[in-house]
């Protein structure tokens, strides 16, 4: 392939590089971004793993309890060898949401990573921009914070299991999106709550996103749960619910019966390992029925508890990114969601890469984060 000459800081739609057997074509900074990784692009772009048909094959996959310790719970509270080595640490709002200047992801020490992984657990996300980074040293920060996650369904980077392709043309041909029906991330949602032990730390690095739109937006499953009133708190903890995969499968000993998801049960409210707190832990799309209770009370609670997450805007934070930008976030105690303003008018493409941790767990004793950090108001528990 051709070098590229000129790289457009925000290139157009028009503005892509074909890569053999690629008929969409990638845009020219994450081709340069491949191809200095070594990523062979010649037999097609992205490597696309083969799809489970059946149910029961997709629950056979990690279907077993495995060992995880959270790196932040051996970190340094004061964070020094990571804070130290920064030029600047900004957090963009009061409960979620902070950004670090002058450091490579790829350079980080095992303590200054250990550190990182205690700030995503008190911060839920946090953002490096200017990153070098290829999806190699991208998969090798992720397998710190967990087992890397190799998604059945989602195309992947040549040569880099585990590193999945996130290129909103590409998934437009699977399901088409608009402007009254944006893409499948632009709904509030965590990933992977149907798994055994579901996903912990998720690295997506943007290395190309459209010069106007196309910002992700996180909310605070800690703030979230301190939004309940004490008594309300009562209701959920302690309760379990249905958690659902995003892709259906065929039962196969009743394939008539059409598709089927892939369901676990997991508690509403969780404990991060790392911090002791405890989060709200729900989503619109994935989290289906509280166990024990009838469908129309399940559907109200839910429906109430989704709204607490998705409608205070002051647990939330909107971020604008730039080529080269990474996002780590914690899906143990946040929920996200993509915008589509940009309407598919400019190329996006990323990598990203999912660490799956614990089984989930309540713990009646463990406080609020309010209430360890000693930040409570008036009339708060």
């Amino acid at each position: 392939m051709a070098p590229i000459a000129i790289e457009p800081i925000t290139p157009t739609i028009k503005d892509v590089v074909i890569p053999k057997k690629d008929h969409l074509g990638l845009p020219p900074r994450s081709v340069a971004r491949l191809e200095k990784a070594g990523i062979d692009l010649s037999a097609g772009y992205p490597y696309r793993p083969a799809r489970p048909l059946y149910l029961d094959d997709v629950y056979a996959i990690r279907d077993y309890d495995r060992t995880h310790v959270d790196p932040g719970s051996r970190a340094d509270p004061e964070k020094k060898a990571l804070f130290s080595a920064a030029k600047e640490v900004i957090h963009l709002t009061a409960h979620i949401g902070t950004e670090i200047v002058g450091l490579q992801l790829k350079d980080l020490n095992d303590k200054q990573k250990d550190e990182l992984g205690l700030l995503l657990a008190e911060r839920s996300v946090v953002f490096f921009r200017d990153q070098d980074i290829s999806p190699q040293q991208q998969k090798e920060l992720g397998e710190w914070y967990g087992e890397i996650e190799v998604h059945p369904q989602v195309p992947q980077v040549p040569g880099v299991l585990g590193v999945s392709v996130i290129w909103p043309a590409l998934q437009a041909t699977e399901r088409p999106a608009s402007f009254r029906n944006p893409g499948g991330a632009s709904r509030w949602h965590t990933d992977l709550v149907h798994e055994r032990q579901p996903a912990g730390v998720t690295h997506l690095h943007n290395d190309t996103v459209p010069p106007i739109g196309g910002d992700t937006l996180w909310a605070s499953g800690y703030a979230a749960y301190e939004k309940l009133s004490p008594e309300f708190r009562k209701i959920i903890d302690g309760r379990t619910a249905i958690y659902r995969s995003a892709h259906p499968y065929l039962d196969r000993e009743h394939p008539d019966q059409g598709p089927k998801y892939v369901e676990r049960e997991h508690p509403l409210v969780r404990v991060h390992p790392a911090t002791g707190w405890k989060a709200l832990w729900v989503n619109r799309i994935m989290c289906v029925r509280i166990v024990g209770l009838d469908k129309d009370e399940s559907d109200l609670i839910l429906g109430y508890l989704c709204d607490v997450y998705e409608k205070n805007v002051d647990i939330q934070v909107r971020f604008k990114w730039t080529p080269g930008t990474s996002a780590l976030w914690d899906n143990r105690i946040t929920i996200h969601n993509a915008s589509w303003d940009y309407e598919g008018n400019s190329p996006r493409h990323g990598t990203r890469v999912t660490a799956l941790a614990e089984k989930p767990f309540f713990d009646a004793n463990a406080p609020t984060r309010r209430q360890a950090l000693g930040v409570l108001g008036a009339g708060e528990l």
